[in-house]
């Protein structure tokens, strides 16, 4: 139903998943189904892509080329990646099949766009997070074709960067698991105290995107494909969504202001939403994305709760109410979050005693049907929500009950011939169609094939997917052919187009997975060192001195402020360590000037962000480069890819649990890998800004009066867990988990697979916690104590738990790879 609601609308592209290997696990067509569902597509002029953007296991790979075959040979027009390897895979086995680079590889700038086109994409989706001079400035500096978000959910993590359901369930984002942890309450520690910010509970649940009325700027920049986030959603949704950009869009074309009404605009309101707005796209204001009264779909608001009866309601509206809607009270303000809301049907409307259909003004009984409602939960204040309209769901009834195509687009035909010869017509543009007619042309005795003759009859395309557009006559001379004759003509025309546009192409050359994974440098098992580098992460200046006093193999520097750095950069250098310094996970087009200051450092760089990496790849000479957990290696063909770019040194992304690092670091080489052996997992990396939203009254950096750099906050979840929150250069925000993270059971199997460099991460701990927790594990790598003892002494510090690299009891009945 929501394809057929997608090409009814007019959309001209339609995106979903299939079985497996996509980021929506509960949604996707079959395997089976694929061929008809492009048929049925591109009978209408529709392209269709295929999502195959999640990271992939190496045990998968084999069985993600047999997906990419049955793609390939399905006439899927191109599949959205996420994972490197699997862009370069796709490329090996079907090289005409186009790629397009997916919001989960984070890309926020041009460099992102270019290092996306290495692997293959043409086109990258945007990150939600960029306003509209972000975009444009992309789209003035790199020829890739930009596909950006207009509507519907976001998430409050960048896409790509969200591990929370990884930390809390063993549900990968990153793998289509997604438990939306965003969506929950927390409370907010400011300092170590708990702070009242009275309804706003849901700390991390932004609004929904809404950029219509940004519709014709981003036409204007040149923006190649606007994409509604629709999966989830019902038909209804998907109808009218689609219908309001295709009516922007070919008004933007056209050169016409935007004429949405606003009962069309509440209509969208109502299908679906959790407040819209253009939020990020129309610039920084922290004030506005997280509302944080609820968590889910409001629909319209309609009113306050004045009064509450045993059997009614009275409510001072500020919208229309009919009898038939679905309403719900909303309670924020005064009802724990853990309960469930009240609301029903109205079924009787009072106004001063006598019964009305609808009202839209002043105060009004209502009154409910069979439904129970505890009218007892409800309580003067309440704001009220239309959550459901009976009227707005009649409204696209007839596009999606239609038999025949609702929405066509044109087709451009040329009538051409002269005495005594066939009739040609032809279908003009990408797919040229040619039919003659079997009758040749006479003189006209009467009435001759005139242009607009020729109109009305090759114009009737009624239960075919097309109208006439232009028509081209070269007819030489008065010429007559019978109306017959051309009805079937055209009729023969219309066939040829659709029966060609059943056929596909076949684009997968066969298979290449096993010569590609011996390009990819296979390892035996690195025998075991005996010698071990310990590298420490800091992220403050007291971290820092207990780091200096244990010298490790490296100190790595994560600060709040970056360009602060400096003076810590010569206390690591004075002391003989190497210094390295993280870089942000997100670069946008303003911010490309850091590239250039952890340059000025002469340090090792810890690289976390993709279009960084593609800036820094022609400085390799000057400067040791680590890729970090971040780029979101998963395999070993994207390890590889990015190890090939000249990184010395990468860490695995932490969607991998323990086993699946032993059997990477035997790929690629444990002298490779560069893994976390304790940490606090980044949950969340969000553009939304904590400190500035629940601190402050200002919208951003520039007036918020930088509470980030005064004070510690923490969001403390329903189990009573503290998560720290930290911000970043670019006023961006990671949430950490509350637990610290050990590799403390693994160690051995770590060692036992050649892994030589270990990584120690801090965020809110003390200068002592540092001391004891880095002074235990050099105490292991230096064999002096064994896993056991390691993890008792860890234990003394504070919990620890296994967290992402549990590794689950049925993981090795999954086929392992190899070479045969």
């Amino acid at each position: 139903p929501q394809l057929k609601a997608a090409l009814e609308a007019g959309a001209d592209a339609v995106f979903f998943g299939l079985e497996d290997f996509h980021a929506r696990a509960k949604v996707g067509f079959s395997y089976e189904e694929l061929p008809e569902v492009m048929a049925t597509l591109h009978a209408r002029g529709v392209r269709g892509f295929t999502t195959f953007n999640v990271l992939v296991f190496d045990r998968e790979l084999k069985k993600a080329e047999r997906a990419l075959e049955l793609i390939a040979n399905s006439g899927v027009d191109a599949i959205i990646v996420q994972d490197v390897g699997i862009a370069r895979l796709a490329r090996e086995v079907a090289p005409t099949l186009e790629l397009h680079g997916s919001t989960q590889m984070s890309i926020t700038s041009a460099e992102g766009a270019e290092l996306a086109a290495r692997w293959g994409c043409n086109r990258v989706v945007l990150g939600r997070e960029l306003s509209l001079q972000d975009i444009e400035r992309i789209a003035n500096t790199t020829p890739i074709e930009l596909e950006t978000f207009v509507h519907g959910a976001l998430c409050v993590s960048y896409s790509g960067q969200c591990f929370s359901s990884e930390a809390w369930g063993g549900r990968s984002a990153n793998r289509g698991q997604c438990a939306q942890a965003c969506r929950l309450p927390y409370d907010l520690i400011v300092d170590g105290q708990w702070r009242d910010l009275e309804e706003a509970k849901y700390l991390l649940s932004p609004g929904d995107l809404y950029a219509l009325h940004q519709v014709p700027e981003l036409t204007r920049m040149g923006v190649d494909c606007f994409k509604i986030e629709g999966r989830y959603k019902d038909a209804e949704y998907v109808a009218l969504t689609t219908a309001a950009y295709r009516k922007a869009i070919d008004e933007a074309w056209a050169g016409q202001a935007l004429s949405i009404s606003k009962q069309e605009e509440r209509d969208l309101e109502q299908v679906y939403s959790r407040g819209l707005g253009p939020w990020f796209m129309g610039g920084t204001n922290h004030q506005t994305v997280v509302k944080g009264r609820a968590p889910r779909h409001r629909g319209v608001r309609l009113g306050t709760v004045t009064k509450v009866g045993d059997k009614s309601v009275w409510v001072a509206l500020e919208g229309e109410v009919k009898r038939g809607d679905g309403l719900v009270f909303d309670a924020a303000n005064w009802r724990s979050i853990e309960e469930d809301e009240e609301g029903g049907s109205v079924y009787e409307i009072f106004d001063n005693h006598q019964p009305i259909e609808k009202a839209d003004s002043g105060a009004v009984e209502l009154r409910f049907g069979n439904r129970q409602i505890d009218f007892w939960r409800i309580k003067e204040g309440d704001w009220v929500w239309r959550s459901s309209d009976p009227a707005l769901f009649a409204k696209v009834k007839p596009l999606l009950d239609a038999l025949d195509p609702v929405y066509t687009r044109p087709l451009e035909l040329k009538v051409s011939g002269s005495l005594g010869q066939s009739l040609v017509l032809e279908v003009l543009g990408a797919e040229p169609v040619r039919v003659s007619s079997p009758t040749p042309l006479q003189q006209a005795q009467k009435r001759a094939l005139e242009p607009e003759m020729l109109r009305e009859h090759l114009g009737k395309l009624g239960g075919t997917p097309f109208h006439l557009g232009n028509l081209t006559v070269a007819l030489e001379g008065e010429l007559f052919l019978p109306v017959s004759e051309l009805n079937a003509l055209r009729r023969a025309a219309v066939s040829r187009l659709l029966e060609g546009r059943k056929v596909f192409e076949q684009r997968f050359v066969g298979s290449r997975l096993e010569s590609v994974l011996v390009g990819a440098n296979h390892h035996a098992p690195t025998p075991q060192s005996s010698s071990h580098a310990l590298h420490i992460l800091v992220r403050t200046p007291e971290q820092l001195e207990a780091a200096l006093t244990l010298a490790p193999a490296s100190i790595t520097l994560d600060y709040l402020e970056l360009y602060g750095l400096k003076p810590s950069v010569q206390k690591v250098k004075a002391a003989g360590i190497a210094c390295r310094v993280a870089s942000p996970r997100i670069l946008k087009p303003t911010e490309q000037n850091i590239q250039k200051f952890l340059l000025s450092l002469e340090c090792e760089i810890l690289v976390r962000s993709g279009g960084l990496l593609e800036g820094l790849i022609v400085e390799t000479e000057k400067s040791v480069l680590i890729g970090d957990f971040s780029l979101n290696a998963a395999n070993v063909l994207s390890t590889q890819t990015y190890l090939e770019m000249g990184l010395s040194r990468i860490t695995p992304t932490h969607d991998l649990n323990a086993q699946q690092i032993v059997e990477l670091a035997q790929w690629v080489g444990g002298e490779r890998l560069e893994v976390v052996a304790y940490q606090h997992l980044p949950v969340f990396h969000t553009e939304h800004c904590v400190f500035c939203r629940f601190l402050s009254s200002g919208t951003d950096y520039t007036n918020c009066g930088h509470p980030c750099e005064t004070h510690k906050i923490s969001l403390k979840d329903r189990q009573g867990r503290m998560h720290p929150v930290m911000a970043d250069v670019g006023c961006r925000n990671t949430v950490f988990g509350a637990e610290a993270q050990s590799a403390t059971e693994h160690f051995t199997s770590w060692l036992g697979a050649g892994i030589v460099d270990f990584r120690l991460e801090f965020v809110h701990e003390s200068a002592q916690d540092v001391l004891d927790v880095a002074l235990a594990w050099q105490a292991a790598l230096n064999g002096e104590i064994d896993a056991l003892t390691l993890e008792q002494r860890l234990n003394r510090v504070m919990p620890t738990t296994e967290g992402s690299l549990f590794v689950p009891l049925d993981f090795d009945t999954l086929p392992q790879l190899s070479l045969i």
